[in-house]
């Protein structure tokens, strides 16, 4: 807080953009310190300019729901996650969260946690961070958890972030460099299905933000480079608390079989252009196919050796791109898993109406 006992607090949401939600945000001043997210007004903002509103009636509002300490201004700063409403209080369409939270409300005594492998790739110009001018670096194989100025790039802005993303209390657990060159993973979680989403999402804002002062820009698409590299994924591992005793893998076993049944529909959620990257090739199940297996990364759903050998733990769900919704592909996992929504894709809307009514 400054000498006026006031603070900057900055407003992050989710655009309509389509068909990959981008980030906004824009800078509040309030009086005082904030202790509780009740403590965080509301605000207002022109929809019509996020495509998220026609210009005759553009008023959305901006509601707080979780918020963090600023890393990069420091102080009393932070960071808030916000939902949006229509101007009569409704959710807006774009406003996906609001399904997740009827969704982990209906099904909180599964205490379901997720941990979300998010990889993005470090694009300069027109190309990838470390690649060559109009030319391509070495094959894939050294780059993965590779060290050296000659096989990673972007270790400075991948530490600024991590001690960011700790330094606002986010539950980072891990970095590492990925297969392709320029490209990186961060891992959030375990943590219940709203909190991991609204992390993951401010995760992400703190990306691109640090990115600003390198000039440097993070992309989520699932495959930035075409031919034989690497695609980015978004890993996500699940369990509920049957999956974590004793005797837990049979729960697992039969969580995998009605994924199995809901492949399309999670496909639909699951991020843009996702058929790019899920082909079968570079540690990929196809997009057409579903299978599930331990210690699989070309299977749709991993069961890592750990959890087989222990007979409870999680399971690894492969499929999401580095481009997903979290709040989209929780609601997913937990409506096919604990609520056994196996419906097929063009039935999602009334399945949705069943199970947050």
């Amino acid at each position: 807080m400054n000498s006026k006992g006031r603070i900057k607090a900055e407003y992050i949401w989710m655009d309509g953009h389509k068909p990959t939600s981008k980030l906004r945000s824009k800078t509040k001043i309030i009086d005082g310190t904030v202790k509780n997210v009740e403590d965080i007004p509301e605000w207002g903002f022109d929809g019509s300019s996020t495509m998220q509103a026609d210009g005759h009636d553009s008023d959305c509002a901006l509601i707080p729901v979780y918020f963090t300490p600023d890393p990069i201004r420091g102080g009393d700063h932070i960071l808030v996650m916000c939902e949006v409403n229509n101007a009569d209080g409704t959710p807006h369409g774009s406003n996906t969260r609001s399904k997740l939270r009827k969704v982990a409300e209906k099904y909180e005594n599964e205490e379901a946690w997720f941990g979300i492998e998010q990889e993005y790739t470090f694009f300069q110009g027109r190309n990838p961070l470390g690649w060559p001018q109009g030319g391509y670096p070495a094959p894939q194989g050294p780059f993965y958890c590779g060290v050296g100025a000659d096989e990673v790039f972007g270790r400075d802005i991948v530490e600024d972030h991590m001690e960011a993303c700790m330094n606002a209390g986010i539950m980072i657990s891990g970095i590492n460099a990925e297969v392709m060159p320029g490209q990186w993973e961060f891992q959030i979680g375990p943590l219940e299905p709203l909190t991991v989403s609204d992390e993951l999402w401010i995760a992400r804002w703190i990306l691109y933000r640090i990115g600003e002062d390198y000039d440097v820009n993070a992309t989520l698409h699932p495959k930035p480079v075409k031919g034989d590299w690497n695609g980015a994924g978004a890993h996500t591992n699940f369990s509920t608390n049957a999956m974590r005793e004793d005797g837990g893998i049979t729960v697992i076993e039969e969580a995998c079989k009605k994924l199995q049944k809901a492949h399309k529909r999670h496909i639909g959620v699951y991020g843009a252009h996702n058929e790019e990257r899920l082909t079968g090739l570079h540690e990929t199940c196809s997009i057409h196919d579903f299978r599930y297996g331990v210690s699989d990364r070309g299977a749709s759903i991993r069961i890592p050796m750990g959890t087989s050998q222990a007979g409870k733990g999680y399971l690894e769900d492969r499929r999401p791109a580095a481009n997903m919704d979290p709040y989209q592909v929780c609601t997913a996992i937990m409506m096919t898993v604990c609520g056994n929504s196996v419906k097929p894709a063009d039935d999602e809307p009334e399945m949705m109406a069943e199970v947050v009514s």
